[in-house]
Parts: C-alpha cells; sequence; structure tokens
C-alpha cells in the first residue's frame, strides 16, 4: 500500500486510523463492464461491457450523495436500491441500451452484495494485522451501502475493525465532514488522534474538512 505524502513521517503518531474501503482495502475482481453484461444478458438485454466501463466514472461523480438522513430498516434499504437504479438506468441509455427493467435493477444490486465479485488487495490483510499489533484503532468511513457490511464479513475483514460508518446510513458523504466525525465518536477519539487513508479526492477533502490528516493510496 503505497500512500503520500512522503512528509507523514513527521507527524504526530495516530491513535487511530480511519479507512476507506473501495479502492483502498477492496476493489472488483473484473471490471464494473463486464458484470452488468453478464447479468444484463441473462435479462435479455446486451450491453458492452467496454461502453458501460467508459460510462460509469462519470455518471457516478455526476450522481447525489449516496446517503439518506433519517432513514433506517426497509426505508432506507429501500432507498438505497432506488439510488442505484436510477444509476444503472442512466448507465445503461449512456453505453446505448435501453433502461433496466425493475428485476433487472433488483439482481444488479444483489450481485454486486456477492463477496465473491470482490477481492482483498494482496497488501491490505497484513497491514491491518500490523496496525492491530501496534494498539491501534481502525474504521471504516465510505461512500457505500449497507452492503458494505456483508462485504466486509464475506472478504474476512470485519473482525479487523471496531467500526464501520457508511454514508448511505451516516446520512452524509465524503467530501463531508460528518462520516468522519460520526466514526471519531465511536472510537472515543478527536481528530488530532486519527489520520485517513483513501483513494480520492472526497477522502482528501472530507478529512480536512474533519481536521484529519490524509493519506491517498496510489493503486495501479
Amino acid at each position: 500500500m503505497t500512500a503520500s505524502p512522503s512528509s507523514c513521517a513527521s507527524w504526530p503518531r495516530p491513535r487511530a486510523l480511519l479507512l476507506d474501503a473501495m479502492g483502498t482495502l477492496i476493489g472488483l475482481r473484473q471490471s464494473i463492464g463486464s458484470t452488468y453484461a453478464a447479468v444484463a444478458a441473462g435479462h435479455g438485454l446486451a450491453v458492452d461491457p467496454a461502453a458501460i466501463d467508459r460510462a460509469f466514472p462519470a455518471i457516478h461523480r455526476a450522481a447525489p450523495p449516496l446517503a439518506f438522513p433519517g432513514l433506517q430498516g426497509e426505508a432506507l434499504d429501500l432507498a438505497e436500491r432506488h439510488w442505484w437504479s436510477q444509476r444503472i438506468d442512466a448507465v445503461l441509455v449512456a453505453a446505448g441500451a435501453a433502461p433496466a427493467a425493475a428485476a433487472l435493477h433488483r439482481d444488479l444490486f444483489d450481485h454486486f452484495a456477492d463477496p465473491g465479485l470482490w477481492r482483498v488487495y494482496d497488501d491490505v490483510p497484513a497491514q491491518l494485522q500490523a496496525w492491530r499489533q501496534q494498539g491501534l484503532k481502525l474504521a471504516v468511513v465510505s461512500n457505500f451501502d449497507q452492503r458494505l457490511d456483508g462485504l466486509l464479513a464475506g472478504l474476512d475483514l470485519a473482525p479487523c475493525f471496531d467500526h464501520v460508518v457508511i454514508s448511505s446510513r451516516a446520512g452524509a458523504a465524503k467530501p463531508s465532514a460528518l462520516p468522519f466525525q460520526l466514526a471519531l465518536e465511536a472510537l472515543g477519539l478527536s481528530a488530532e488522534q486519527a489520520w485517513h487513508v483513501g483513494d480520492s479526492p472526497e477522502d482528501q477533502a472530507g478529512a480536512a474538512a474533519a481536521g484529519i490528516r490524509c493519506l491517498l493510496v496510489q493503486r495501479s
């Protein structure tokens, strides 16, 4: 896990690390386009995986926050599914296909909840173990939905963390400071006692808004 800036060696040692999930701890085994195309084919819809891969990043970046203040239980699950249904349709249309039927929305959402689609980056398990042995508290702060709970459990990462904050449940997404503040509150620490490790501008901006030092992971 390569991170920047190099000046972090001069920072006071933290008591906790707040870690992003997607792109930092875990990633997909295959491209999003490949998975969309395979699931869509089961519904009789032909889509070009490469076109999906080209369209997805911009549509995801332009989306409203994956965050639903005040919702929980079934209402939160429905809100998450609706949010992703809108993204699915936008990506399919951008890739030259028709919007999806409700069954395809459901199956794509459920499919990405399968830990088998995801992999833990090779350097992560040993690094988490080392940080634990050093006495650091660890928490996840992720712009994702409730599926992350099952993914962390299925990938054997859940026992490594003292707390998990996901944007949909927190009611705010990075670059908001709120997800970081919720993690600090759960850990019983102040902003000066934690660092954040992530891979995106939202990680950096959100950590800065919360007064937390941030290191950005650089993965190929």
